[in-house]
């Protein structure tokens, strides 16, 4: 499992999540998107106007409604200890929603059946991710109670807190009760999500402390960096390709590119300060769409799929030299690698053995599926859970309308 700091800052981040709900609204003509949650964690980006509301009046579990099992049924067991379908199933929502707003709002539903590399289909992707975070949650809660460590108190008081003043906001408890269920929460959950968070941060410090014997060094930090394959670069580039296209452009307007790089490269060659010149040349000439994002280069690891030969320019560079002019599908590049500060990658580092800490803990007290995990269908509960959503909406705007 990748990405441990999300899955933990999303847990606090649920709170001011929940209040910026109470933004969201339907798309009107002409819009290419939808307001929700600015961390991801709202009712849905999708369309939900388009999606049949479901009728909340008689539910009184969410997750029955959705996924048709109760919350409090037992999918798996760690150590002996239970793991619940309320749990999986906001991992699920979660996963779900992490897939979809890759594609900015243009898919509204993955493609389930879609077979991945490893052979897995996508909805089996999602539930295993989900689990696997449902398990690393309880990890971290095991973990705390073995090394006698106590959740901060306020934990449920900031929910009571958040549910109190979105109460006052929306008018009715009822609509604050259903925002929660759009997220696939509860009050309960909510309390134990932050409390798991609290502890990662307390495990962190006593395993990984400036103050213990397991503070990663700078020297641990640039190993751990040249065995993932990181380097970080700037680069010049002058495409030969048509920025919508993809198609080549003429071959005389090429020719022309490739005289532009070799004279920029010649003026860096001259240069007395190379690299100033660098960041001006690259501000001038650069044709790299993401520059505006990336002003001060790019980092990348042995994961990244890149264009062809232009991870090998790189890394036949030393650190601050600039290579000559590397022609890829692109177009006809200049780089400059640059250092790697260690300190920015020192908590990944740490982050990385606090997974390694949790996956031995789990395989050390054993996990077990039970057959009701089997009975979760992630295409069946997307369907019903975006018509729940919907209807949430609708409560959302309505009382936002009353309420002025």
């Amino acid at each position: 499992m990748k990405n441990l700091k999300r899955f933990g800052a999303l847990a606090l981040a649920l709170m001011l999540a929940l209040s910026a709900l109470t933004g969201c609204g339907q798309k009107g003509p002409g819009s290419s998107s939808s307001t929700g949650s600015s961390s991801g964690s709202g009712s849905g980006s999708e369309d939900l106007s388009q999606t049949a509301p479901m009728d909340l009046s008689e539910v009184t579990d969410p997750y029955l409604a959705a996924a048709g099992i109760s919350g409090d049924t037992v999918v798996a067991r760690l150590g002996g200890e239970d793991i619940f379908a309320a749990e999986l199933l906001y991992w699920l929502n979660r996963n779900t929603k992490t897939y979809l707003d890759q594609f900015g709002g243009m898919v509204d539903t993955p493609p389930w059946t879609a077979e991945l590399d490893t052979g897995v289909t996508v909805a089996d992707q999602m539930k295993e991710g989900a689990m696997d975070a449902a398990l690393f949650y309880r990890s971290l809660y095991q973990l705390g109670k073995g090394e006698n460590l106590t959740p901060d108190a306020s934990a449920a008081s900031t929910v009571d807190k958040e549910y109190t003043d979105l109460m006052l906001q929306m008018g009715d408890e009822s609509v604050v009760q259903h925002m929660y269920w759009a997220q696939m929460l509860s009050r309960e959950l909510l309390v134990y999500l932050n409390e798991c968070f609290d502890l990662y941060s307390q495990l962190q410090q006593l395993y990984y402390g400036e103050d213990s014997e397991s503070y990663p060094t700078d020297a641990e930090v640039m190993s751990w960096l040249d065995q993932g394959g990181y380097f970080r670069v700037k680069h010049i580039l002058l495409m030969t390709i048509d920025q919508v296209t993809n198609d080549p452009l003429d071959e005389a307007v090429i020719a022309e590119k490739k005289a532009t790089a070799e004279d920029l490269l010649a003026q860096l060659r001259a240069a007395e300060d190379p690299i100033s010149l660098f960041d001006q040349l690259m501000k001038e000439y650069s044709e790299d769409g993401g520059l505006a994002t990336n002003p001060d280069g790019y980092i990348f690891n042995a994961e990244d799929s890149l264009v062809g030969g232009f991870r090998e320019a790189t890394l036949e560079l030393s650190v601050g030299e600039i290579s000559d002019v590397v022609e890829t599908d692109y177009g006809f590049h200049i780089m400059l690698r640059l250092p790697i500060d260690p300190a920015d990658y020192r908590s990944s580092v740490i982050g990385q053995g606090m997974e390694e800490r949790c996956r031995q803990w789990q395989e050390e007290k054993g996990v077990e599926k039970t057959a009701a995990y089997d009975q979760i269908d992630p295409a069946a509960f997307w369907t019903k859970l975006t018509s729940l959503q919907s209807t949430v909406q609708a409560e959302i705007q309505a009382a936002s309308s009353k309420n002025g």
